[in-house]
């Protein structure tokens, strides 16, 4: 229930000048100008709080917020963009609903057109180009409507989307810039990153002087090199990415890029040695990874740290990146887990950075303060018994455990010490090493194939005795029905890190510290649960396209507390498609796979 947030907008009215329709329903979008979004981060980060990624994560989080006040603080804004029931007005047009906006005082998103001709159609998207550039909101294209709303009334709607409607999508702008260096980042994990550092580029409204280059094996195989040309864009208007070289100009000193001379062996953090790891599982190609082995690297720690405190974690309040640095280098904290042993008094006596102020200059180093860390320790003990399992599996932080996977996880396991003894888990890497045996042994494999009918005779009683295991194995988990996101690769990293020595230390402490989060949505074989327990969803499978009324987060949340899963993908194993406006490629896949597509409204009369 987001109401009381939703009054503190500024810009929506609280009441409506007469005379107004005796019940109207406005749909519209609540949003964060760029301006006041990086208003908003600067102060985060001098603060010493986690930043948000972009305006629309920025958003939804703020309105989550249970206290109202903290809402009014946050610049938020609101436009309307269509409308809903209305009944005791007569409307004949979008214009008239423009109207009944403008006399209301409610927002709505502008500039608009209207034309009777494609050639106008074509005017106004070209016209719209260029303007949205210069809206204090990102935009990636262009909505066509019948102005008539009688007309809508005929025209309806299909399962998918209106008939009277249709969106046009502009290419991501594409701007050319020079590759000034590549540095490289530390993860939580060690993995080290290569990042783009750019000639600064105004791209969708932005400054853009950084973009990731993922791994080695995106750089070689689009031959980036330092001093290039390179075009630049940003992936769906937020993420900045780097399409390819500009060959032509490329200076003649420019070199072919390798992680091992480039760092010289050493991680740029903790000059601790470095090692290269070829990821084969992948479908498309082999991918070279660089990464970190040093236990005590700080920037690990940093980015672990900073991991375990975010919101989709344990959501501790306070523990931003600029906090947990001062943690690090401070010797207060090498693990996460050495946050549920800080004492108030060394918390409140961290120095900060000093934070820019308003003249330009720096103020002097900060002291934490004692009101500051009282927030952040109760926020750490509390999260002792009010975050469930999933969340702590999340905030550790394993390679591949996202946060489906990590409420997979939560389902089949009641605790981390049933996880770190999974037979599930082992079950699933031991199918997947069977399947490559057998794959390789397989009479019928091209690659190597058998010399003589010896070697075949051979290979086939092989072949036959792992399909056998192969069925023994996949019948000790059939019933647990376990989501593909708990993979062989998965499965293995989280068996790797309990194992290890860093996850046996992690262990350790767990148990010592008295910490024992429970899952919320145990049910390991779904088949054999109580119908009576009103989690209609249990078995089945969904997938979120498309523009909806709410963040997908919330129907994710839904869906999963009832039984459900959410997967990113379309696949024969998927249930539902929950499609809103756009989604097609998903849709029509759905389509094919005679998937059935549903609204918002069919899931919640599900939930009824």
């Amino acid at each position: 229930e987001i109401t009381a947030n939703l009054r503190t907008i500024p810009t929506l009215p609280l009441t409506l000048d007469e005379p107004y329709p005796t019940m109207l329903e406005i749909r519209g979008e609540v949003f964060m100008p760029n301006k006041a979004f990086a208003r908003l981060n600067e102060e985060r980060q001098d603060a010493g709080l986690q930043t948000f990624a972009n305006p629309r994560n920025a958003t939804a989080g703020t309105l989550k917020q249970l206290d109202s006040r903290s809402v009014a603080k946050r610049p938020l804004d609101f436009i309307a963009h269509g409308l809903g029931a209305i009944e005791g007005l007569d409307l004949l047009s979008e214009g008239d609903f423009r109207s009944l906006l403008s006399s209301c005082s409610i927002p709505c998103n502008e500039p608009t057109w209207t034309t009777d001709t494609l050639d106008g159609v074509l005017s106004a998207i070209r016209e719209l180009e260029q303007r949205r550039l210069k809206l204090p909101y990102a935009t990636d294209g262009a909505v066509i409507k019948v102005a008539s709303l009688p007309d809508r009334l005929v025209l309806g709607a299909t399962s998918r989307a209106p008939r009277w409607a249709v969106a046009f999508k502009y290419p991501p702008e594409q701007k050319p810039t020079r590759l000034l260096d590549i540095t490289v980042q530390v993860g939580r994990s060690g993995i080290l990153t290569p990042v783009a550092e750019l000639e600064p580029v105004s791209l969708s409204a932005t400054t853009v002087s950084r973009a990731t280059l993922h791994n080695e094996s995106f750089i070689q195989e689009r031959d980036i090199r330092i001093g290039d040309t390179v075009l630049a864009h940003k992936s769906g208007e937020i993420i900045p990415e780097v399409l390819k070289v500009i060959k032509q100009y490329r200076p003649p000193e420019a070199k072919p890029f390798s992680m091992q001379d480039h760092l010289q062996g050493k991680c740029p953090a903790c000059n601790g040695t470095i090692v290269e790891r070829v990821n084969s599982e992948s479908k498309e190609r082999p991918v070279i990874t660089w990464w970190c082995e040093n236990p005590l690297c700080p920037k690990k720690a940093v980015a672990a740290l900073t991991h375990f405190g975010q919101r989709k974690a344990l959501d501790l309040e306070g523990l931003g990146e600029s906090v947990a640095i001062k943690l690090v280098a401070s010797g207060m904290v090498e693990s996460p887990l050495d946050l549920f042993s800080i004492q108030l008094s060394e918390l409140s006596d961290l120095l900060l950075d000093p934070a820019r102020l308003q003249t330009g200059e720096s103020s002097k180093p900060r002291r934490f303060g004692e009101k500051k860390a009282q927030i952040l320790i109760d926020s750490i003990n509390n999260s002792k018994v009010s975050q469930p399992l999933s969340r702590w599996i999340f905030a550790m932080g394993i390679p591949q455990i996202g946060e489906s996977a990590s409420r997979e996880l939560s389902r089949l396991h009641q605790s981390i010490p049933d996880i770190s003894s999974s037979e599930i888990l082992r079950t699933i890497c031991l199918l997947a090493d069977l399947e490559e045996e057998r794959k390789e042994v397989s009479p019928l494999n091209k690659e190597r194939p058998p010399l003589n009918e010896a070697e075949r005779s051979d290979r086939k009683k092989r072949h036959d005795a792992l399909k056998a295991r192969i069925t023994e194995a996949e019948n000790e988990i059939a019933g647990f029905e376990v989501s593909p996101d708990i993979g062989a690769v998965a499965s293995r990293n989280l068996i790797t890190f309990f194992s290890s020595q860093h996850g046996r230390e992690f262990m350790e402490q767990f148990e010592r510290l008295g910490l024992c989060p429970a899952s919320d949505n145990f049910l390991p074989r779904p088949s054999e649960r109580d119908e009576t327990i009103g989690m209609p969803f249990v078995g089945k499978t969904f997938v979120i396209t498309g523009t909806l009324s709410q963040p997908r987060s919330e129907y994710k949340e839904m869906i999963e507390n009832s039984g459900g899963k959410v997967t990113g993908s379309i696949s024969k194993g998927t249930s539902f498609l929950l499609a809103g406006e756009g989604g097609g490629s998903k849709r029509d896949k759905a389509d094919n796979l005679g998937i059935e597509v549903i609204s918002e409204d069919q899931l919640i009369s599900m939930l009824d």
